[in-house]
């Protein structure tokens, strides 16, 4: 019968390797997922741009404005209205709609990437 040297046990060398790696797969997983909703933000404000220059284009230079900044901020999915900013531009054949969302990605309360997304949409008008 064989004895097993307590001293060379290696019974929790599976829990040690878990805890060791547990904290970077968590910080990667979270990474991934905040990175995720930044990427989801960027497509509903160039979504919200487009509407508004649409928006825009169909009201004609007299009301393009107005137009495209209550479309933009309709249709802008489930951004904040509050930290959403719209601006418009006109020229006698075109309008230009831009908008703003501040984006900031951060892993356990650490800020890793922060700034604004920003999306611009030019249309002529009809």
């Amino acid at each position: 019968m064989k004895r097993v040297n307590p001293i060379r046990s290696e019974s929790g060398q599976a829990l040690v390797e878990f805890a060791l790696v547990a904290p970077i797969l968590l910080m990667l997983v979270l990474g991934i997922m905040q990175f995720g909703i930044a990427f989801e933000h960027s497509i509903a404000l160039t979504d919200a741009v487009r509407a508004g220059a649409r928006a825009a284009a169909v009201a004609g230079p007299s009301g393009a404005t107005a137009a495209a900044q209550q479309a933009a901020k309709d249709s802008a999915g489930n951004l904040d209205p509050a930290q959403l900013g719209v601006s418009v531009s006109t020229t006698s054949s075109s309008i230009t709609v831009e908008a703003t969302y501040p984006y900031s990605i951060n892993i356990l309360g650490i800020v890793v990437k922060s700034g604004n997304l920003t999306s611009t949409t030019k249309e002529s008008f009809e």
